[in-house]
């Protein structure tokens, strides 16, 4: 039951980031879905020209991996609304560095660079979002759970 509550909080919450990135460069321009879903750096898998659709699907795997260790130290005991949101905060505070990271290996030049700042804030706007999202689904689950038992 954890396995697939991971999974779906991962997959939900990995959605609404992308969608989220996908509409803030729609209306901005600014490249932040571009950067979000770029893998031309990674070996072997980089050389692919994938789909919009694929890249997408990549992202989403790495959000579930991000669920399924959220709910695994989410269910080790009772925490509160707070404890589980600094929990998430905690575990993806990587997120919202790694901007620089992705923004330094992109072999496009079509992503943002290391001193976009209205990218850089848009990225980590849509992260903590992401963030805040992971203890909000838990808790609906959790409630879901509670009700149909």
């Amino acid at each position: 039951m954890k396995f697939l509550k991971g999974v779906w909080i991962g997959f939900w919450s990995g959605l609404i980031l992308g969608l989220l990135f996908k509409w803030i460069q729609a209306v901005t321009g600014v490249n932040v879905y571009l950067l979000l879903l770029n893998v031309d750096f990674i070996p072997v898998i980089g050389k692919v020209e994938w789909s919009e659709m694929t890249e997408f699907l990549f992202h989403t795997a790495v959000s579930v991996v991000i669920g399924i260790v959220y709910v695994y130290f989410a269910k080790r005991r009772p925490y509160t609304f707070g404890q589980l949101t600094v929990l998430s905060l905690v575990l993806c505070s990587p997120t919202y560095v790694l901007y620089f990271l992705l923004s330094s290996l992109a072999i496009t030049d079509q992503v943002p660079g290391l001193t976009d700042w209205e990218a850089i804030t848009y990225w980590v706007f849509g992260h903590l979002a992401y963030s805040l999202l992971l203890p909000i689904l838990y808790k609906t689950f959790e409630r879901k759970n509670a009700a149909s038992q």
